[in-house]
């Protein structure tokens, strides 16, 4: 009679085993179908990275990321949301399930790549150097030396920065529209970020600021979704394609950029 009682025991414990795992499998292949379900694609990102993702002067949320968004969730059929997030916390969040994908200007690296799923890249980024217009003495990244070099915590612009030798200090900001005012009031002698967020600020400020003739790295950036949710990946990456054969994503880059970045 144990013996019997032992194995219905687990038996039961392994069935209790085989349908949790059943659940998980179908948690995650199930990803967009919820979406769809929700007739909402929630999307993460972080509100203070223009030509990216920023408030205007009415506070409303603009920006090349924003455009995007809302043309993948169109074509999935639902309503964007967006989730304003602090940038150093995005891939935590997205893992805790505050939002379904980050569209936030993210660089495509290994250490990412462990810690989400990727679609694209969807634009090519690269960190670059900006420093004020009148600045004579800094021509190069090489010119750094004894510098106070500024950046975005927790971004790819930050391990660039770390990697130029002998800066006086590194100064980490929470948002890059802070680091560009200490630039301009001479509280940092340089800042490392995006390309195409130096280049946005250096149209609308080129009285103020100059970006230096070398780029410090090249940096694909992707369309993150949580590990796992293999469905929701193949749906972003199915309608980011129709976009680009349709033309509207060349329409959103030259509406942000002056030039279509997706022009073969």
């Amino acid at each position: 009679m144990k013996k019997i009682t032992s194995l219905v025991l687990v038996a039961i414990l392994s069935l209790v085993v085989f349908v949790g795992c059943g659940a998980k499998k179908d948690s995650a292949a199930k990803g967009l179908e919820k979406v769809k379900e929700a007739g909402v694609l929630k999307i993460g990102l972080s509100d203070d990275y223009p030509p990216m993702e920023f408030r205007d002067d009415k506070n409303k949320l603009v920006g090349f990321d924003v455009d995007i968004s809302k043309a993948l969730a169109e074509k999935l059929g639902v309503k964007a949301e967006f989730v304003p997030t602090s940038f150093n916390g995005i891939v935590v969040a997205l893992n805790s399930g505050k939002f379904d994908s980050v569209i936030s200007a993210v660089s495509i690296t290994d250490e990412r790549k462990k810690q989400m799923e990727f679609v694209g890249p969807y634009i090519e980024g690269g960190q670059i150097v900006i420093v004020k217009k009148e600045n004579d003495t800094i021509k190069s990244s090489k010119d750094l030396k004894g510098k106070i070099v500024a950046c975005q915590m927790g971004s790819t612009g930050e391990e660039a920065a770390k990697k130029i030798e002998g800066t006086k200090e590194l100064k980490k900001y929470d948002k890059v529209t802070e680091a560009l005012q200490d630039l301009a009031i001479g509280r940092s002698d340089a800042l490392v970020v995006d390309g195409q967020v130096g280049r946005y600020y250096m149209k609308k400020n080129a009285s103020k600021y100059k970006v230096l003739k070398d780029k410090l790295t090249v940096e694909p950036q992707g369309i993150g979704v949580k590990k796992g949710n293999e469905e929701l990946k193949e749906g972003l990456d199915k309608a980011f394609k129709e976009l680009k054969d349709e033309g509207k994503l060349s329409e959103i880059s030259k509406k942000w950029f002056g030039t279509d970045i997706y022009k073969k």
